[in-house]
């Protein structure tokens, strides 16, 4: 399936697979990772759909969006799975899947899934000057970091908005030299430090095999 990070964000994806059992309900940013997960695994039990990736700059558009998919899907599949972790929603998306009967990815955000949840929590209490970016993010980090920010206008913002961290770390989920480069400019970009981390897709494979 071939995918733009533009469409991912703007629109989401409407449905990928078919006749699987089990709907993933998902972030536009995870979609490649699901997606290449599925393929690997050969999970066709496992359908999936995504919402508009730029929702995580609109966090309280997200429970809404995801109740709306809910609803629209689950009469069509056994069960549903929202690959979600909390994404700056406060608790209300872990509430609103409570109470509509189905499970989500465990976690704050999904720097801390794909480093794996428990080793995210030991690292971020020493590493609270450490700046993310994941594949996805790498790739649209003008569309997610330096526009909104407004840092294409106003780029003298930079040292006061980002003054307070020392480093960009890239959580890599996939070897790509041509993504390490990018990864890299975006810290030269920001004035921060580099660092590379490779994580694979984390707690978001293992929580996936366990569906099924």
């Amino acid at each position: 399936m071939k995918l733009s990070d533009h469409s991912l964000t703007e629109d989401g994806l409407v449905k990928a697979g078919g006749g699987g059992q089990i709907l993933l309900i998902a972030c536009g940013a995870l979609a490649r990772e699901i997606l290449a997960l599925k393929e690997a695994n050969d999970w066709s039990h496992l359908d999936l759909t995504c919402l508009p990736a730029k929702y995580h700059l609109y966090p309280e558009k997200i429970t809404e969006a995801v109740e709306k998919s809910v609803i629209e899907h689950r009469d069509q599949y056994d069960d549903i799975f929202v690959v979600y972790a909390d994404c700056g929603t406060g608790g209300q998306l872990q509430a609103k899947c409570e109470e509509l009967g189905v499970e989500m990815v465990e976690g704050p955000h999904c720097y801390s899934f794909f480093e794996g949840n428990e080793v995210f929590a030991k690292t971020s209490e020493t590493e609270f000057t450490a700046f993310y970016l994941t594949d996805f993010l790498v790739r649209q980090f003008d569309a997610f970091i330096w526009k909104p920010m407004g840092l294409d206008k106003h780029p003298e913002l930079r040292d006061m908005i980002f003054g307070n961290y020392t480093k960009l770390v890239y959580q890599a989920q996939i070897n790509d030299p041509a993504l390490d480069a990018k990864a890299e400019d975006c810290a030269k970009r920001l004035g921060l430090a580099y660092e590379r981390r490779f994580t694979g897709y984390g707690d978001l494979e293992t929580t996936l095999q366990r569906l099924g």
